[in-house]
């Protein structure tokens, strides 16, 4: 496994709006830390952190070590953050622990590089998905699978299989084995002109 970044967190004496109120209050973002069965945990963690990692992209895939003040590290995954209506800020969070060995769900963003000859001779590069939905040892996420468009003509697509990076995943759910990431469509034509051009 990759070094993994460490986010400090402090421990809450007590759950509940209330408290949770308490710990906003105090400029801290309340969360909780579960599963791997064990007891969940109810922390609290700086707002920058949350958000410089917001910024980073690829968040829900990433795995972090997470260090409570006094206690354990665990290996983690952020499955969820809340964020203000208004501000955007965010105001709890979800810490979900994971173990090598026991594969997990998690979304891996998909990277699109190289220039498609379709799309310079007019077509419209479609991304159909942008991340997909995978099963993996957490031990492995990759950061990104890569679509390679250099060789798309119109009509042409990219598919599940085709993606670089994605080794030791699998599709999640009832997903095709065909799924298609990225298409090249045929340029829209304007109908007034068509029209004027069939006038002519």
């Amino acid at each position: 496994m990759t070094k993994l970044t460490t986010l400090a967190v402090s421990p809450r004496a007590k759950a509940g709006k209330g408290a949770a109120r308490a710990t906003r209050r105090a400029g801290l973002v309340p969360g909780v830390i579960y599963g791997n069965k064990q007891e969940p945990e109810i922390v609290a963690i700086d707002p920058r952190v949350i958000m410089k990692e917001l910024y980073r992209g690829g968040v829900s895939s990433r795995v972090y070590n997470v260090a409570v003040e006094g206690g354990a590290t665990s290996s983690v995954l952020i499955r969820d953050v809340q964020l203000h209506p208004v501000t955007d800020a965010p105001i709890h969070i979800d810490f979900q622990r994971v173990a090598a060995g026991h594969k997990i769900h998690v979304a891996v963003p998909v990277a699109v590089e190289g220039e498609a000859p379709g799309v310079k001779r007019g077509g419209v590069l479609n991304v159909v998905y942008h991340s997909v939905d995978v099963e993996v040892d957490p031990a492995n996420i990759p950061e990104h699978f890569v679509a390679d468009i250099s060789g798309l003509d119109i009509h042409d697509t990219v598919r599940w299989t085709d993606l670089k990076g994605t080794e030791g995943t699998s599709l999640t759910g009832s997903q095709p084995s065909d799924l298609v990431i990225v298409s090249v469509a045929a340029p829209s034509v304007d109908e007034d002109a068509a029209e004027d051009a069939a006038a002519e």
